[in-house]
């Protein structure tokens, strides 16, 4: 049973940093992705990882600012997120792809078979 976990959310004020964790079991996955959902808004991809080769890719709004990476021992993956911003404010969903030979970092929703449950990030002014 595929499983994904996040954890690390929380209030945080902005200019400040948060970790997110996505611990991942149940199958091996080709790229996983972060994703967030603001109130009101659609869903918007944040980041994603190879797991093989660790290779990434950010939406412009986080570029220089969050930092994706995985933990291969652990089959985890971290979005470390600095400079945080209220506009960062969302729930954020780590997601697994199990396609494997992209020539390109997944970014689009419908790329990813698995999602974990969310967990929220809120940035206070």
């Amino acid at each position: 049973q595929v499983q994904l976990v996040e954890s690390g959310g929380g209030l945080v004020q902005a200019g400040g940093s948060l970790r997110l964790s996505c611990a991942a079991s149940g199958r091996t996955f080709s790229n996983m992705g972060w994703f967030r959902q603001a109130p009101g808004k659609e869903r918007e991809f944040v980041a994603t990882i190879r797991w093989s080769g660790g290779s990434t890719s950010y939406a412009d709004s986080v570029k220089g600012r969050f930092t994706i990476s995985r933990d291969n021992a652990k089959s985890t993956v971290y979005l470390q997120m600095n400079s945080l911003k209220p506009e960062d404010t969302a729930v954020y969903y780590c997601a697994a792809d199990t396609t494997w030979g992209r020539w390109y970092e997944p970014a689009a929703e419908r790329e990813y078979e698995y999602w974990g449950q969310g967990t929220q990030v809120t940035v206070s002014s």
